[in-house]
């Protein structure tokens, strides 16, 4: 858990662009094995950013496909209403070729759409025009590098002959705690599963006490965090307060997303708003909270979206942006995002 993969039992991931930086995370050894050239392409899976913003610091392709168009069968579920499996990759249409493999629909997923499904690589238009909303106070907490980054490929788009609107979005400053209180309630409830008795990992002990304590003494501080967050927003007193009202802020989310799509095909957003930080910076759990700023709110309305490279700061750190897309049209999505990247021309 956690969006800079240092809180696995095995230490922290490595980015090989910067091996004193993180990879980002959940998803962050797939995008560091993608990037370091360990594997062509490999899966993730998104609940808050998890695919895209490791894929951003990574200089990789993430894409988080719409919520239900591919199966969680085999997942082991951390927030139900929230997760999807997604590609991560070197580039745009090994991502579109990775995803039609893992579309369709599943009788094991109860969650999966029945939607008809096309081919999208077959499909891919580079030269396809598009309507791209720029949400104008969406980047005003991103590093004044993240910035200039997402100024210069708003020109590129405009230039590529896309046409640009300028929006703002309302319900903004809600999204972390609306995701948090989501989120950690799903997830108390599935990992509650993990008892060691009949479920998860067993750890023998000399009688029922200390199997217990091997059990459930172990999990890192970013887990038992997220647990006991969740048992609060969730125990008697507090659910009406937290989890109801989260999840009506959630409609309201998703709300404010559709009114966009009414005038664009696309948006166009930050995925982090810093790159990859060194490691052991984010001591601060809020601090790391902060980081998934931009993605969280698209796994609050289901929406698909992709993130890709655009620049490189400074220090030769990746910079990545995204599109955000309807759901269920990742077709609109993959063809804006080749034609993004082909303006960006970004090198590895």
């Amino acid at each position: 858990m956690g969006s800079t993969t240092e809180s696995s039992f095995y230490g922290a991931t490595k980015n090989p662009h910067d091996l004193e930086r993180v990879p980002g995370g959940s998803s962050g050894g797939s995008a560091a094995a993608v990037a370091g050239g360990i594997a062509i392409a490999a899966l993730g899976s998104d609940t808050g950013g998890s695919i895209r913003q490791p894929a951003a610091y990574c200089g990789c392709v993430g894409m988080k496909p719409t919520y239900g168009r591919v199966s969680r069968f085999g997942l082991g579920a951390y927030a139900s209403s929230l997760d999807q499996i997604g590609p991560i990759t070197q580039n745009v249409e090994d991502a579109a070729i990775l995803y039609d493999a893992i579309a369709s629909h599943d009788e094991k997923d109860s969650t999966c759409s029945t939607l008809e499904l096309a081919s999208i690589t077959e499909n891919l238009d580079v030269d396809r025009k598009l309507t791209i909303a720029v949400i104008d106070n969406y980047i005003a907490e991103a590093s004044q590098e993240i910035q200039d980054a997402y100024a210069q490929t708003v020109k590129k788009l405009e230039e590529a002959g896309h046409t640009i609107v300028h929006k703002n979005m309302a319900n903004t400053k809600y999204d972390i705690a609306t995701y948090y209180i989501v989120a950690t309630a799903e997830a108390t409830t599935n990992l509650a599963r993990y008892d060691g008795i009949r479920y998860g990992k067993r750890v023998e002990g000399a009688n029922l006490e200390e199997t217990f304590r091997n059990t459930r003494a172990q999990f890192g501080d970013e887990v038992k965090r997220r647990i006991m967050l969740g048992n609060f927003v969730l125990s008697a007193g507090y659910y009406d307060a937290y989890y109801v009202k989260a999840q009506k802020v959630r409609h309201l989310i998703k709300d404010e997303f559709n009114k966009i799509f009414e005038e664009a095909d696309l948006i166009l957003s930050p995925v982090a708003p810093t790159v990859a930080p060194k490691i052991g910076s984010s001591q601060d759990p809020l601090e790391m909270y902060k980081s998934d700023m931009y993605t969280i709110a698209i796994n609050l309305a289901g929406l698909p979206a992709l993130s890709l490279p655009v620049a490189k700061n400074d220090e030769g750190m990746p910079i990545g942006l995204q599109l955000i897309g309807k759901a269920f049209n990742e077709q609109a999505l993959f063809d804006g995002a080749l034609s993004l990247e082909k303006a960006v021309n970004y090198t590895k």
